[in-house]
């Protein structure tokens, strides 16, 4: 395994921890006691998680030779909450089918 795809990994599943964490704060603020204090913690955090994912995925790509379908999937799974490590199981179990 490459030092990219240990640090894709270690970014893929910090990205979804970070999700977890601000929807937890959003649920707070909107929900419970509209408390502003997790949003504005776990929301710098999640940007800076989110970029750090990015750039690991592009660097896994390079590394990995993953074809440009599965680098998509990569960069596109960062949205939607928790599909990081998703994305991140599949290249693992399934590398043949993430190359070129």
């Amino acid at each position: 395994m490459s030092a990219a795809l240990r640090w894709f990994r270690i970014a893929a599943v910090a990205e979804g921890i970070s999700w977890a964490g601000l929807l937890i704060g959003m649920f707070f603020k909107y929900v419970v006691v509209e408390n502003e204090i997790g949003v504005q913690i776990f929301g710098p955090i999640h940007g800076g998680v989110f970029i750090v994912y990015l750039v690991t995925v592009i660097a896994a790509w390079r590394a990995e030779r993953w074809s440009f379908t599965t680098t998509m999937l990569g960069l596109a799974s960062a949205i939607p909450p928790f599909m990081t490590v998703w994305f991140e199981r599949r290249v693992v179990r399934e590398p043949a089918a993430v190359a070129q």
